[in-house]
């Protein structure tokens, strides 16, 4: 038994030396990575060659190698943007460092340098850069996205400062919208790859249409993007940008499964073709849900329904020469989805939605010399909605075909000059056509468009922005827009800020001319333009009495809407340490909007159905600060922070009840049923769905010799207003609100064989909130989820 023990411990020590000398033999390769003027880059991909090994750079800018066997090795690394970077390196053993630094490629894209994670470069199919936006951007990189282990698109932007997630219930719960500085989805503009997505179920885009997949990050400007983008970013713009440079054949296939019988399946693959000229990407994701129910005690069912959605994207790309560029992409969505609510008394209500969503769009990118270029582009959309909806009780039943097509051409110039001009110009026209079935004998709307915008750099401390909007709408006339901003660097690390931007948004054809049923809510809506021939209708049919009519229909009746405009302004601050490892930056807005868009009870019918249509509201005004922090105390550990301060309040309102108007009654409580003491215009709350205070804490650490991660994330929505319970026409302390509310969430990653296999684990909503006021958030869920790189 001695003999053997000896003989053992002698075979472990034998193997603890031999691995020990392999361990000496091989070493740490590490190093920053910095642009021509000495600024750090994160989000730089990093390559050993033979050995295959890739990585990506920090936050800092740096990227580590361990393991590496000393003798020669060809390093690489690439980021959009910027030329490739490849030498030629003798590793030694022990620890060796390598600096390198990244020149700017031929296409002059430049690195962003905005709030968040900032990952640079313009959209690649665009001439528009997004470091030179007035407004404040946040960019979520594809990295982040990945460790928070996020799915659709709503669940990425409701953990970013100052934004929001909103739900439009009458649309069914589908209707997952955004919010940002207190301006509604309607105003908040959401492209892929700089071209707008159509298709609003109740004025929101619903985000959960949206896969994470492939997207290489989202660009988030808050405020006035409309100079650039047109009046439907009067609230800013939700940039998708998915992956466009291809160097080399790779594949990946990705997949999680998790609470409420959710199932995500991606795949990805691009090559390069054609000698290398050009490029092929093709992408594909299925989603799965089985919904969830946040009213179990007073409806069986669901709340958010259970639905299956397919979606394929795929892109072209040729180079003819160094100064021509051809890309063609197209994307395809599918969603089917089913919801019952049963609520009690044989009353159940099914209903059904399919939704086809289709996007093609061709640029051809052209260098006429180094400071001059064009991209031409056109883009298609089209969008279709099938619902129907039966109620058990009667077996009525009620069907919507909604098709919404949108053609866009469009035609970019811009103009470099050694860093110190930046003008970019463009002309355009959208020709948006609405399916007959739904509307009058109207069906489409012509709008055309002019823009030009100038960032000139007089100083190295000093950036001036101009900028100037030409819009036509048919039926609406044009006008002229203009935008400015002063950019000034105080200190090498300190600079400010302040921004001006108006914008114009004439009402789409939803609001003019749709007549809209929903039986699921017993409510229908009317656009202004056709109001008055549909309540004669119904007033000569007996469905409607002229006393069910409430005063506010004389006063819109036979009214043309009018077109709603904004002005924008934001004055912001901005530092950072010279090694970057802490960022603190803060701003004021303030946004005023004249001729707001809401909706209107006009009146009932004999079934006492609600009847809605639309006006103009004289003035209104989101104003507030935002906040945030980003610090990185050591490389692989990243604490981030922001907070959000809004106030968003109709001016008639304040002016009503000042000046003793109709909003001067005495202010109602439905608890007590009693009537208190005449309002002031303290006791206006604001408008509906917005919150005074939002704040979210992120941690993400890197443990890089287990190349494991762990995150854990906090925010908070404070309480915002729902609806008007005691029925005076504005939000008092008397009405309902939903609660302040905490969602907690984390996540860990280990990346195994290689780093080409990554397995996931999140857990959401770990405080099991849940309200039947917020339909779109579950309780408690968790996932765990795997992604293989194949090449």
């Amino acid at each position: 038994m001695i003999s053997r023990l000896m003989k053992v411990t002698i075979v472990l020590m034998l193997c603890f030396t031999a691995l020990t000398r392999i361990q000496a033999q091989t070493t740490t390769l590490q190093g920053n990575i910095t642009d021509a003027e000495g600024n750090r880059l994160p989000g730089v991909t990093v390559t050993l060659q033979p050995s295959g090994k890739t990585t990506t750079t920090n936050n800092r800018g740096v990227y580590v190698f361990t393991g590496v066997a000393p003798g020669t090795v060809m390093i690489t690394a690439h980021m959009m943007g910027y030329a490739v970077y490849t030498d030629t390196v003798n590793v030694k053993a022990g620890s060796y460092i390598h600096h390198m630094q990244l020149r700017t490629s031929s296409n002059n894209l430049q690195r962003v340098a905005v709030t968040g994670n900032a990952k640079g470069n313009a959209n690649a199919e665009s001439l528009i850069k997004i470091e030179n936006s007035i407004m404040p951007v946040t960019i979520v990189d594809k990295r982040t996205i990945e460790l928070m282990g996020s799915r659709r698109l709503d669940e990425v932007l409701k953990e970013q400062t100052g934004v929001a997630i909103v739900n439009d219930i009458g649309g069914g719960s589908r209707s997952i919208g955004v919010q940002m500085q207190g301006f509604g989805s309607e105003y908040v503009m959401v492209l892929i790859d700089g071209q707008p997505m159509i298709g609003r179920n109740s004025g929101n885009f619903d985000l959960s249409r949206i896969s994470v997949a492939n997207i290489e990050r989202v660009e988030i400007t808050k405020g006035a993007a409309s100079n650039l983008y047109g009046g439907d970013a009067l609230g800013g713009t939700i940039n998708i940008i998915t992956k466009h440079n291809v160097t080399s054949t790779q594949a990946m296939a990705a997949v999680s499964y998790g609470s409420n019988q959710t199932a995500d399946i991606s795949a990805e693959a691009e090559t390069p073709v054609l000698q290398k000229k050009g490029s092929l990407a093709l992408s594909t994701n299925y989603y799965h849900t089985g919904g969830f129910n946040t009213s179990t005690g007073t409806i069986k069912g669901t709340t958010a329904p259970p639905y299956n959605n397919y979606a394929a994207q795929g892109r072209f790309r040729y180079r003819f020469n160094d100064n021509n560029l051809l890309s063609i992409s197209g994307r395809f969505g599918l969603r089917r989805s089913f919801m019952t609510k049963d609520y009690g008394a044989s009353y159940i209500t099914k209903d059904v939605l399919d939704e086809k969503d289709l996007n093609l769009s061709a640029a051809f990118d052209h260098h006429f010399n180094s400071r001059w270029r064009s991209m031409t582009r056109y883009y298609f959309t089209r969008y279709t909605a099938d619902m129907s909806i039966a109620i058990t009780q009667g077996d009525s039943v009620s069907q919507t075909v909604f098709g919404q097509t949108l053609h866009r051409a469009e035609q970019q110039v811009s103009y470099t000059l050694n860093k110190q001009l930046d003008v970019v110009g463009g002309i355009g026209g959208n020709l948006e056509h609405i399916d007959q079935n739904l509307l009058t004998n109207i069906n489409s709307i012509k709008s055309y468009f002019g823009y030009t915008q100038a960032n000139w750099r007089p100083l190295q401390q000093l950036e001036l922005t101009a900028g100037l909007r030409y819009d036509h709408i048919v039926a609406y006339g044009w006008r002229l827009d203009p935008s400015m901003a002063l950019q000034y660097k105080v200190l090498p690390g300190l600079s400010l800020k302040a921004a001006y931007g108006t914008g114009f948004k004439a009402p789409d054809m939803k609001k003019l001319y749709q007549v809209f049923y929903n039986p699921s809510y017993n409510y229908m809506v009317v656009g202004s333009s056709v109001i008055r021939n549909i309540i004669n209708q119904m007033l000569a049919a007996g469905q409607i009495g002229k006393y069910e009519l409430e005063p506010v229909y004389d006063e819109i009746k036979g009214k043309m809407l009018l077109a709603e405009m904004s002005k924008s302004y934001n004055l912001s601050i901005h530092w950072e340490t010279l090694q970057q490892r802490l960022q603190l930056e803060g701003g004021v807005f303030y946004h005023n909007i004249t001729n707001q868009i809401n909706p209107v009870l006009i009146g009932t019918d004999i079934n006492n159905r609600a009847l809605y249509s639309y006006r103009n509201n004289a003035k209104a005004y989101y104003k507030g600060v935002e906040a945030s922090v980003r610090f990185t105390p050591v490389t692989a550990l990243t604490i981030s922070g922001g907070y959000q301060y809004l106030v968003a309040k109709d001016k008639t309102v304040e002016q009503e009840i000042k000046e003793g108007g109709k909003y001067y009654t005495p202010l109602f409580d439905p608890a007590t049923g009693y009537v208190n003491y005449h309002p002031t215009a303290k006791d206006y709350w604001g408008i509906e769905n917005r919150s005074r205070h939002m704040f979210n804490t992120h941690v993400f650490y890197t443990y890089r010799p287990w190349d494991a991660s762990v995150n854990v994330r906090v925010n908070y929505r404070g309480k915002y207003p729902f609806s008007d319970k005691n029925n005076n026409g504005y939000i008092d302390r008397f009405d309902t609100f939903v609660k302040g509310y905490y969602l907690l969430n984390a996540g860990v990653e280990k990346k195994l064989i290689h780093r080409r296999l990554s397995l996931r684990f999140t857990a959401e909503n770990l405080l099991n909130f849940i309200d039947p006021k917020v339909p779109s958030q579950p309780g408690r869920v968790f996932f765990a989820g795997a992604t293989y790189h194949f090449l």
